[in-house]
């Protein structure tokens, strides 16, 4: 790895899981970490529901856009979280690949989108510290 370690969320459509998952790691790693996400199939927006979930912890990923998943995206990250994307994302030697298991956020309510978003806080925090080295 880099001076900067740098992690690639991906998800189907970049809406939603991913971009609380970036989102999390920007807020919580500062510049130590550069947080990316792409989807497989990109949506033409963030979720709604997700932007207020992020909101209500103080993050605001209203600015973010879905991303097409490149293999670029996968070659210049040090690590590589997939979120239900299967087989969609390329694998190079030498990454450090995991998979998430998390409920997609698409069409849930807001209480729903809640837990998602701290069940992804948990596993950010855990990367944090794996990523950082404590």
């Amino acid at each position: 790895m880099s001076d900067k370690p740098s992690v690639l969320f991906v998800c189907v459509h970049n809406a939603g899981r991913s971009q609380m998952a970036a989102g999390w790691l920007s807020h919580l790693a500062g510049e130590r970490i550069e947080a990316r996400s792409a989807g497989s199939v990109p949506a033409d927006q963030v979720n709604p529901v997700a932007v207020e979930a992020m909101s209500e912890v103080g993050i605001d990923i209203t600015a973010e856009h879905p991303k097409v998943l490149t293999v670029e995206a996968v070659e210049t990250s040090d690590v590589v979280i997939t979120m239900g994307c299967d087989d969609a994302c390329p694998i190079f030697p030498g990454k450090r690949y995991e998979d998430w298991k998390l409920d997609d956020p698409a069409a849930q309510g807001i209480e729903a989108v809640r837990a998602i978003r701290d069940g992804i806080r948990r596993r950010v925090e855990q990367l944090i510290a794996e990523l950082d080295g404590t």
